[in-house]
């Protein structure tokens, strides 16, 4: 049996769906109806990855994604019917790896699942070098950990990935369609908006003072940079 993943929402039909095509293509699929069930249910059966309606009684997907990221770095897909980019914005914020607005085609989220297993695969087994300091900063792909001054720092699996990617080439300026390329793959077209959500989320987690970032730079116009200066 494949990783297992877990699709929560509140029209079975939906779950239903998704479901049998995510079996059909290998994958062991866990349902809920509810946030406040997908909670009991990722705690007992400890899925991959999680699909998550933001749009669901009891517990929100917004409120499931701010409960579920105190404790746990299993990457997490936004299903949402809301076109509204803040609403898509404050789903990365809170700690979600990407979203896919309804309605969507099931090749499409295949896809989208497979490239955030693919990354949060590379993240934590890596294929080049295991482990990178820049100044305090220190990324170590074995462990999965990252520190800062010693100080360890939690990170989603696409944040990890995205500071990975900049570590492994100090100084080297990356525009933001080649950080969106590594973490999503050619397979869909995404949004570079993505990116700048990420890279707040990461400034907050390891900058002494994200407004004057030290490790990850702007470089206006073009992307970002990794840097110590």
């Amino acid at each position: 049996m494949g990783k297992t993943i877990l699709v929560a929402d509140d029209h079975a039909n939906v779950r239903t769906l998704m479901q049998d095509y995510l079996s059909e293509n290998g994958y062991r699929v866990v349902t809920a109806r509810d946030g406040a069930e997908a909670l009991a249910v990722a705690q007992h059966e400890q899925p991959d990855l999680i699909l998550l309606d933001i749009m669901m009684p009891n517990l929100d997907g917004f409120e499931f994604t701010r409960a579920y990221r105190k404790k746990h770095e299993v990457p997490i897909i936004l299903l949402t019917a809301r076109m509204a980019e803040t609403d898509k914005v404050v789903g990365l914020e809170l700690g979600a790896d990407d979203y896919v607005t309804k309605p969507f085609g099931m090749a499409e989220l295949l896809a989208r699942i497979r490239a955030v297993l693919r990354r949060t695969e590379a993240s934590r087994s890596g294929t080049a070098a295991k482990q990178y300091t820049v100044g305090g900063l220190v990324l170590n792909r074995d462990t999965f950990s990252v520190t800062v001054n010693g100080r360890p720092v939690s990170l989603t699996p696409s944040e990890f990935e995205l500071l990975a990617t900049l570590m492994e080439s100090p100084k080297r300026v990356f525009t933001r369609e080649m950080l969106l390329d590594r973490l999503q793959g050619n397979e869909y077209a995404g949004v570079e908006r993505t990116i700048d959500v990420h890279i707040r989320n990461l400034r907050k987690k390891i900058e002494e003072d994200p407004a004057e970032p030290r490790y990850i730079q702007t470089v206006f116009g073009v992307g970002y940079r990794c840097g110590t200066e």
